[in-house]
């Protein structure tokens, strides 16, 4: 069974790296992984990864890489070489995209987990019809979630939402990597199918995203560990 502290990422959604260094530093050692995504690698490079690594922290890289088979896969190598513990690809990218970042992952470092990214959580049903998806979002995540694991992706990144489905659905032992996770009370700003951290466990999350919750707290070490605490007791009796 994971340890708590692992199955907690904190999003460092922030525009610098010493803003990014200030919540690490403020979290403590409650806290074993950061995400690193687009705003804060495009600010800070990949120094940011290399400091938060060197210091003893585990990186999820969540840039969501979606492009050629070649492309994507030159990129997964880059950021196994930078010490990542997990990254994301698209699904929809499709199998051979899917493919080429697994392998490239695997020969640079076989610890690396590349996760399938389903749907955005700030997706609903209206923004697939406009992009002329048709099924519903049940079906298209199972799918995406369906291609991801068949291609050797070592788990999806979804809503909680989805993830019980998925679980129900899909055979193996694989993550699943929720976003949009908020304690009970919070501002759901610009996400549209989010959870509370109990929601996201009991639909078998192995792992949850939680960013301004934490990150803009008065006391985010003191948020870290209330969350902590919520893992702890659901995963004692799930």
């Amino acid at each position: 069974m994971l340890d708590p502290r692992e199955r907690l990422i904190v999003a460092l959604d922030v525009p610098s790296a010493a803003a990014a260094q200030q919540i690490v530093a403020a979290v403590g050692d409650s806290v074993f992984t950061y995400k690193v995504g687009m705003q804060l690698f495009t600010a800070a490079g990949p120094r940011i990864v290399h400091d938060l690594v060197t210091s003893g922290r585990r990186v999820f890289l969540d840039l969501k890489y979606h492009d050629i088979p070649n492309t994507v896969g030159s990129a997964v190598a880059e950021a196994a070489k930078l010490g990542v513990s997990m990254l994301t690809v698209h699904a929809a990218g499709g199998g051979k995209m899917l493919r080429a970042a697994v392998e490239a992952a695997r020969r640079v470092d076989p610890s690396v987990m590349v996760l399938g990214v389903t749907l955005l959580t700030s997706l609903g049903v209206p923004d697939l019809d406009t992009m002329g998806i048709r099924g519903g979002i049940k079906d298209y995540v199972l799918r995406l979630a369906a291609l991801a694991i068949s291609d050797g992706c070592h788990g999806v990144v979804t809503s909680a939402r989805e993830a019980a489905d998925i679980r129900e659905e899909l055979d193996g032992d694989f993550a699943i990597v929720t976003p949009g996770v908020r304690p009970a009370g919070s501002d759901l700003r610009d996400q549209v199918r989010v959870v509370t951290p109990a929601e996201a466990i009991f639909a078998g999350a192995t792992h949850i995203v939680v960013g301004r919750p934490i990150t803009e707290a008065a006391d985010p070490a003191a948020e870290a560990r209330a969350i902590l605490g919520q893992i702890s007791s659901l995963a004692a009796i799930s």
